[in-house]
């Protein structure tokens, strides 16, 4: 326990930024110029923790061979994976720390996980590239399957040969100098997953009310689904449950809990991100 404690009291020093936009989008690609301009030392993307163009801790969410064990990757849904994060962040003395999500749900969840301050500037991907930039790596996503880490080829190609597919340089201009004329060069290694090869997983909503129904029944077999809507958008899941609820059962409370139950089981078995849980309670029966 002393450890977690020194660890939750280290991070309060910490300053969280988030950077956010759907997958494929070039997140990873721009993190660097973030960073440059943010003067932020540490980049979270996709289960790494990246310094300096070098990897301190973590594996990566893209050697995963299923995009459900990516996402749980990606959000460090194991203990082990998080703690060491939280350990390389300790030891490094990390204060400026950049967090990559598809959504902002997403980078606050990553935050809690590691254990340091939620995000204090949230920034999409939409604030520093353009339209055609954005749609020209989205192509590039789904069409060749191509992902982007943002550390030179050499440590991708020694820890995950297997999915390294090619490498790129950029110039960035220093700050001290934005004339261009002092400038450095950032390599980006470019690999295929193994998920992209295969393609992507998807829930049906037959699959996915089937899942919430056995969550509900089995947090309490006296709550009755009468009515499930579901709605998608690129971020994750919006559930609105209608219920019969029996009498007595107090509201307040229960249904909160049955919220984060139905979040946290459809999430731990899926891997997929539930954006929010609406209950809606029909009926008081006897």
């Amino acid at each position: 326990m002393k450890f977690i404690d020194d660890i939750f009291s280290f991070f309060k020093g910490i300053t969280v930024f988030a950077l956010v936009g759907e997958s494929g989008t070039g997140k990873s690609f721009r993190a660097k110029l973030l960073a440059q301009k943010y003067d932020i030392n540490a980049i979270i993307d996709d289960g790494l923790l990246i310094q300096d163009d070098k990897i301190l801790a973590g594996h990566s969410a893209k050697r995963e061979k299923t995009f459900l064990a990516a996402v749980r990757t990606a959000v460090f849904d194991d203990k082990e994976h998080r703690d060491e994060i939280a350990r390389a962040l300790k030891k490094e003395d990390i204060r400026r720390l950049l967090i990559l999500g598809t959504s902002e749900k997403m980078v606050l969840k990553i935050a809690m996980r590691l254990q340091v301050p939620p995000p204090s500037k949230i920034i999409k991907i939409e604030d520093i590239a353009t339209k055609e930039e954005i749609e020209l790596a989205i192509r590039s996503r789904h069409i060749e399957g191509k992902h982007v880490i943002p550390v030179p080829s050499l440590q991708i190609k020694r820890s995950y040969p297997q999915i390294f597919y090619d490498s790129i340089r950029i110039k960035l201009a220093r700050k001290e100098k934005p004339s261009g004329t002092n400038t450095k060069v950032y390599e980006k290694s470019v690999v295929r997953p193994e998920f992209s090869k295969k393609g992507r997983v998807s829930i049906s909503e037959a699959a996915l009310t089937q899942m919430v129904m056995h969550c509900v029944s089995e947090f309490d077999p006296e709550i009755k689904i009468k009515k499930l809507a579901i709605k998608t958008n690129a971020q994750g899941y919006k559930l609105v449950i209608t219920t019969d609820v029996p009498f007595g059962t107090e509201l307040a409370g229960k249904i909160h809990n049955l919220q984060k139950y139905v979040i946290q089981n459809i999430e731990r078995y899926t891997g997929i991100l539930i954006e929010s849980v609406n209950i809606i309670v029909d009926k008081i029966s006897r």
